[in-house]
């Protein structure tokens, strides 16, 4: 009888991220501009150095609802004026944000690129915020939250963030905001917010795709070479956790047929000089969907439908983080299970077919993620971000074939923590309580959902 055999990845194809031309205006303004004429689209992306790591306490959400407010109109141009001068160019402006920063960005033909750079121009530089549509903007705002108290899987992401983190850090609360710090805002904070932090000195104007630095450089002097403003301090994130012993915590959903289980513990920041060893170990762990905690937990023991863990990347140290939804009746011995691979993966090395397998797919997959002008746009963003050298895409899959069992197992002894675990069930605690006790991870906590208009418990 033949035996399959795992076929054999061939040799990798070399790959090579286009080249970064850099600028930086007489005002501080920062242009990265990476040229790729084969693709008739030019991708233009505004980064700001105003994320959610910069709300002042009780003023949480203040960013978020400041960067989606920026779309709604400008000094001169209402938002469905706006929305139709950009339309009428081939193109939309999306925005978002994040911890660390605040991007817009606009994707357009090179013969329309002088006409939208403009119209960006005045979005970045004299939004309106309009009372109606800050308040429109904040109704939005606090119906998503409302949703996701009712819905477990988001209930669970924001719980485990809030048992988590110590109390008044950032981190510990949602990154768009709660709804007590929603409900707070209004326009004149968001203007507030705006002047405070959108400035030359602290955006990136990043250029990919059918332009030469030449005339990227010239249409940002021409719309940006007068914009002022004093460049924001640097601010820095209490990324402390609440505990640094095991605890359980259960917020209970009666009769919840399923459990929503996060594990997990604080992590380190993206600048940690063991990065790739630690994106191949989570790989391993619960990043791929051959990952030991997938394999575990949805095929050889059949509770779920999928598993996986992930280091929340940031400035500051984010979280460790497996996340998965099981029946009500296995979630204690899911929640074993997952503490069984964390504790495997400390104390043995992976085997050269698991390794292989790991840093096969995440070599290869790599140059497919690179493809189009936004892409590219989107990681020339992300390194501008985490002060990423030029040369890290084109060495990224080297850095990751390099990494060795050794190194896998270096990464999980220093960067997984048992001791620390932090475990969060949102489910019925009536069926689930007695037996996540009987498992002794640590002290449990028993708390009430919240109402359904975000009242707390």
């Amino acid at each position: 009888m033949m035996v399959a055999t795992r076929p054999q990845p061939g040799i990798p194809r070399d790959y090579s991220f286009p080249s970064i031309e850099r600028s930086t205006l007489s005002n501080g303004l920062r242009i990265a501009v990476a040229p790729m004429p084969r693709l008739p689209l030019v991708t233009v992306l505004a980064l700001v150095d105003a994320g959610a790591s910069c709300d002042d306490p009780g003023r949480e959400g203040v960013s978020a609802l400041t960067i989606r407010a920026l779309a709604e109109g400008t000094a001169k141009l209402d938002g469905a004026t706006l929305t139709e001068r950009f339309e009428s160019l081939g193109t939309g402006l999306s925005s978002t944000g994040d911890w660390d920063d605040a991007t817009t960005h606009i994707a357009v033909t090179p013969e329309r690129l002088e006409t939208a750079i403009s119209l960006l121009g005045d979005v970045l530089t004299t939004p309106a915020f309009a009372k109606k549509d800050v308040e429109r903007l904040k109704a939005e705002r606090l119906a998503e939250l409302m949703q996701q108290q009712v819905e477990p899987r988001g209930l669970a992401d924001d719980k485990f963030m809030e048992y988590l983190f110590a109390p008044g850090s950032r981190y510990a609360l949602p990154c768009a905001g709660g709804m007590a710090s929603v409900r707070a805002l209004d326009a004149a904070q968001l203007r507030g917010l705006h002047s405070a932090r959108y400035a030359p000195g602290a955006t990136t104007l990043v250029f990919a795709g059918d332009v030469t630095a030449e005339r990227a450089v010239r249409l940002a002097e021409r719309v940006f070479g007068g914009w002022r403003g004093a460049r924001p301090p640097e601010v820095r994130v209490d990324d402390s956790v609440s505990s640094t012993g095991r605890q359980v915590h259960i917020v209970n959903k009666p009769g919840a047929p399923q459990s929503e289980l996060r594990v997990g513990h604080g992590g380190v920041p993206r600048s940690h000089p063991d990065y790739f060893a630690i994106v191949v170990m989570n790989a391993l762990l619960g990043g791929l969907f051959s990952s030991r905690i997938n394999l575990n937990l949805r095929e050889r023991n059949a509770f779920t439908y999928g598993a996986r863990s992930a280091f929340e990347w940031r400035r500051g140290a984010g979280p460790f983080v497996v996340s998965t939804a099981v029946k009500t009746e296995v979630s204690d011995a899911a929640t074993g299970e997952i503490l069984l691979e964390i504790g495997r993966m400390r104390e043995e090395k992976v085997t050269p077919d698991e390794l292989s397998l790991a840093t096969a797919y995440l070599d290869g997959v790599f140059p497919i993620r690179y493809e189009t002008t936004n892409a590219v746009a989107q990681a020339i963003a992300i390194a501008q971000v985490y002060g990423l050298r030029d040369d890290y895409y084109t060495r990224y899959r080297e850095q990751i074939r390099a990494v060795t069992a050794d190194d896998v197992l270096r990464a999980a002894r220093n960067f997984l923590h048992p001791e620390r675990l932090l475990v969060l069930a949102v489910g019925d605690a009536a069926a689930i309580r007695a037996p996540m006790e009987q498992l002794d991870v640590g002290p449990v906590s028993l708390h009430d959902a919240p109402a359904e208009d975000g009242t707390p418990a």
